[in-house]
């Protein structure tokens, strides 16, 4: 099931390619105004953002939408919908910054944000298994590895018609971003002793009252999940993620309330 910025994404995508097809122009001006031209970015800063929404053909966007479809929910759930929201666009802000390297290419496509999502996935779930390229079976974490050495090859051979630098830059600019929360969560963290205590005060009493029937179903089934574990294994089980997961929907409670 999708989930809220996954949903959206995919459908600003899709919205934006149809009209290419449908609008006479449309296409072709979006691309002058939208694509990345690294050597016009100081003119057009923008386009640090518009040409993730902007796709060469059928083939580009449906891959694409493929990656981030079979990865995003669950990032998402992990991260919180804001989070995920900073993660996709850092990733691609990064992968347009790294094409300083072609710096007289027109770059469009979302394949920057999407590679910091399948690195997210490859951070959280490492050991899960996908399919590169659609029929390589490998972990997660080994499928990161392998993209980032073929898109370095590809990148330092230069010529053809992908910007490896740019996929490259997904990829760099999801580990930074990710790196930054770990470091953030380390550091707001309080003695383990002093955290369980508070939680079995305040924070299970603010988690027991999130309304778990209007989240949105992959958000319900991680929701369960943690409840469940907390019955079995205590407060003191709960990750800096899964807390971060329960505080965000039990803020927004708070404010719906």
């Amino acid at each position: 099931m999708l989930t809220p910025w996954v949903g959206r994404i995919i459908f600003a995508n899709v919205v934006i390619f149809v009209a290419g097809l449908f609008i006479p122009g449309f296409d072709d001006h979006a691309k002058i105004w939208g694509a990345l031209i690294p050597s016009l970015l100081l003119s057009r800063p923008w386009t640090l953002i518009t040409y993730a929404f902007l796709h060469q053909g059928s083939i580009h966007i449906f891959f694409n939408m493929l990656v981030l479809f079979m990865f995003g929910p669950r990032v998402e759930a992990q991260l919180g919908s804001r989070r995920f929201f900073v993660l996709y666009f850092v990733s691609a802000i990064a992968g347009g910054l790294l094409s300083y390297t072609t710096p007289y290419a027109r770059i469009v496509g979302a394949s920057g944000a999407t590679f910091g999502v399948m690195y997210a996935f490859a951070k959280y779930w490492p050991k899960a298994q996908i399919f590169l390229f659609g029929f390589v079976p490998l972990e997660a974490r080994f499928a990161v590895i392998a993209m980032v050495a073929l898109e370095l090859y590809g990148g330092m051979r230069g010529g053809g018609v992908l910007a490896h630098f740019a996929h490259l830059g997904g990829f760099v600019g999801a580990y930074a971003y990710l790196r930054l929360l770990d470091i953030r969560d380390r550091k707001s963290r309080i003695p383990a002793k002093l955290k369980a205590q508070r939680a079995s005060r305040d924070d299970l009493h603010r988690w027991a009252r999130i309304r778990r029937e209007q989240m949105h179903e992959v958000n319900r089934e991680e929701f369960d999940r943690i409840m469940e574990k907390i019955g079995t294994e205590g407060v003191g089980s709960v990750t800096a993620q899964e807390r971060l997961f329960l505080d965000n929907f039990s803020e927004r409670a708070g404010a719906e309330s």
